[in-house]
Order: C-alpha cells, then structure tokens, then sequence
C-alpha cells in the first residue's frame, strides 16, 4: 500500500525540514520527501494548511492492562492515543501485576501487537513488584523489550537502591524514569500547599516533596553516570535543579505534562477530582517556570501521565479520590494553545518535545525523524481546527478530564503508523 501526503508543510528536525513538500509512503517506511511527488495508485492524503510531522511518541502513558482492565485497556488507551496524534505509547509497569519481569513485557508486546492502534513501548519496574527493596531483572527486561525502568506511581525512597538500579541501567543502556516524591513530606495531602489550599480546606503538598527528591536523584546520576529522566516535573524548583544539572554536564532529562503548563492550584476550588493529580497542580509562578523550561531547552519532552481511572473511582469526595487524568487526546491542542501560539515553541520546537527528544531517550530507532527509510509513523496537524473537548467522545475508556468543554485549537487530523492510517478527521479508523 502506498501512500501520497501531498501539499503540507512538512516539520523534521533531524533531517532540517521545515517547508512546503509531499511525503510518500511505501511498504510501512518513508519512501520520498520532495516537491510534486507523483505516485500512481498511491492514496492521497491532502494536507494544504496542515502540518505534517514525525509521529508523535508519548512516553509516559499508563495503559492500566493487565489487573485494571475496568480503567483502560491496551485496546481503548492506544485508540485514544490514535485520536490524540500518538504513533507510539511507552507505557507504565504499575498493573497488576507489575510489570516486571521478561515474560510481563513480552505480555505487553504481544497484547500489543493483537490489539494495539499504535506502537507500544514497555516500561519494566525498577523493583520487584515496585515494592521499592529488591531490583527487578533489569536486563531481562531489556532483552524482552523494555525502554526504560520506572516505578512510576511509586517512589523509590531507598536511595541505595536506587543507586544500585541507575547502576544497572547504565550497563544496559536504558534510562531511570523516576517518580520524584518524599512521601513523608507528602503525608497525606491531596493539593498544592499553599495559599489555596488553606482557603479551600484540603491538606497540602509541599513542592519540596517533589524538589528534595529530584536533587536526590540527579546527585545519584552523578555519581553512577546513569541516564536520569524525571518525570511530570512541576515546580519551580525542580526545572532549576535539572537547569543546574545539566550545566555540569549530568546526564540528566525531564518531562512536563499538558495540565501542569495549562492549569493553577486555583482550579481544584470546583472540587472537581478531574483536577486532583500527583504531582498536584501547582501555583502560577510554578506554572510560568514549566513554561520557560520548555522554551529554554531544561524540559527535553512533553508526556501527557494519562492517568485513567473509573466514573465512580473519581465519584467521591476529594479527599478520597485516586490521583491522575487522563491526557492522550487533549495535548496536542492544549500544546498548541499554551506553547505554539504564545510564541513560547516553534512548531519545530514541538516535534522536538513530542516526537524528536522521546524516541531518542527511549532509544526506538526509525522514529522521531521522516528521513527516507524511518518507520511510516506520521502524525497530521491542523493548526487553524477548533473542537470543543467532549469526554464522552473520548476513545479512552476513561473521562476523568479537566479540559471537558474547552475550546482548543490545533489538532491531530490524521495518526499514520507504520504506514496504515489509524486515525483520520478525529476519527479512528481501524
């Protein structure tokens, strides 16, 4: 099957694209990128006013498959994935059970690759059933297919341990995804402290729960030569420690989610639980802070943490909710509208931060880029479409969205991957 993009405005960073030009497609890789391509019998995709870019690749997604099929399932989370301009998940260990051992990240694949819309990354534990005391087996994993190593949802207090897992990463060349928490700073506390949380009467999270924590593990990167990527960072302070580390030269990488550059501690006075999430949502001053360290470069990727969980999870008093939200078909609009329009990213920038930098911290090769010979993993933008977020058409299973009824502009228009349209006109397809 061929196929012809024809006439948009093709964004390649790695090969120094940014202009007008057609992109054919043969046999699930890039077959040309030039000017007035002719192809017969190729299906043509036209994409006057439209950006066409390296599929998007979200690194930090939680599928949920296997033990909590209720929430999300590999099927429902890579189509809203689909939707959301996502050619690639890499996807969290955090099920039950926890992925964490070689035969759970082949489950991952082959679960995948029966029912996945979209590719699909495993991320294996850090530990043993992210208990946090005893290793996984870290190079099994890796030989299984593992990206990364996280026990994401769970900090790693023990920072030997940690010391020994960047260790043993570093030997298999994968990268230390980490969930920056002190959880006895975070007691139980539920939002931002602060200002807010005193008027709105809900215990508070301090940003030091999150900042002591980085600090800890990037002087952990430093000792051990490990490759540290922290993850969903909120703070201010945060952005400044991976600014400092990455001066002298620390091998370190970072993350921000959509609803910790689009939103302020202010929001959760709705009690709305679509607005608790951990990290919490942060003050205006942390939020300008996230923004900059994705202008200045300190903030190497946008990751969206979807989140999904249950109506009746979330159904219930704020206190007693579960933390998370689901992201996947709402990031590329609210991107666009937070970063692209303000001036604060070139559409450049952006393939940089959602395609470009994730396939290269997770080492997927014949991603990222639309050279000649890459993987047919393509995602269309119209930057000029408004729609107004309705959850209830989500292709996520779950609706535990923040951003219900807003209006974004910017959108995902088609999702290619490996040369089969899997979503066209916000719509999935297969």
């Amino acid at each position: 099957m061929k196929l012809l993009i024809k006439g948009g405005r093709v964004v390649d960073p790695v090969n120094g694209i940014s202009r007008a030009a057609d992109v054919l497609v043969a046999e699930g890789k890039i077959s040309a990128v030039d000017k007035n391509i002719a192809a017969d019998g190729a299906e043509v995709i036209e994409a006057a006013g439209r950006l066409v870019v390296p599929g998007f690749i979200d690194m930090h997604v939680h599928l949920r498959e296997p033990g909590f099929e209720a929430k999300e399932t590999i099927a429902t989370g890579t189509r809203a994935a689909a939707r959301g301009g996502f050619s690639g998940v890499a996807c969290m260990p955090n099920t039950n059970p926890v992925i964490d051992n070689h035969a759970l990240v082949e489950f991952i694949k082959s679960r995948a690759a029966a029912e996945g819309a979209v590719n699909v990354f495993p991320i294996g534990a850090i530990t043993k059933g992210s208990k946090g005391e005893e290793l996984a087996e870290i190079g099994d994993m890796k030989l299984a297919g593992a990206v990364a190593i996280s026990d994401d949802g769970r900090p790693l207090m023990n920072a030997q341990v940690m010391r020994l897992a960047m260790e043993y990463a570093r030997m298999f060349g994968l990268p230390v995804i980490s969930h920056c928490e002190d959880l006895n700073l975070v007691a139980d506390g539920v939002m931002h402290e602060g200002y807010y949380s005193t008027v709105y009467g809900l215990k508070g999270i301090t940003r030091l729960a999150e900042e002591a924590m980085a600090a800890r593990d990037i002087m952990l990167a430093e000792l051990t030569g490990a490759w540290l990527h922290v993850a969903h960072i909120s703070t201010a302070g945060s952005v400044e420690l991976v600014r400092m580390a990455k001066k002298k030269g620390i091998r370190v990488t970072a993350e921000a989610t959509p609803h910790h550059f689009s939103l302020t501690e202010e929001v959760v006075g709705s009690y709305d639980t679509a607005t608790k999430v951990n990290p919490p949502l942060r003050s205006a001053d942390d939020v300008r802070a996230v923004k900059e360290g994705l202008r200045d470069g300190t903030i190497d990727v946008i990751a969206t943490d979807h989140a999904p969980h249950t109506v009746e999870e979330k159904d219930v008093e704020y206190n007693y909710a579960p933390f998370g939200i689901v992201g996947l078909e709402t990031a590329v609009g609210l991107a666009f509208g937070e970063l692209v329009r303000p001036g604060l990213l070139s559409p450049e920038e952006l393939v940089m931060k959602m395609s470009v930098n994730p396939a290269r911290i997770l080492g997927l090769e014949g991603k990222g880029h639309l050279g000649v010979g890459a993987d047919a993993d393509i995602t269309v933008i119209d930057p000029e479409l408004k729609e107004i977020v309705d959850v209830n058409r989500f292709a996520s299973r779950a609706k535990n969205s923040p951003f219900n009824g807003w209006e974004l502009t910017g959108l995902p228009v088609v999702t290619i991957v490996g040369g089969q349209i899997v979503m066209q006109n916000r719509q999935i397809v297969v």
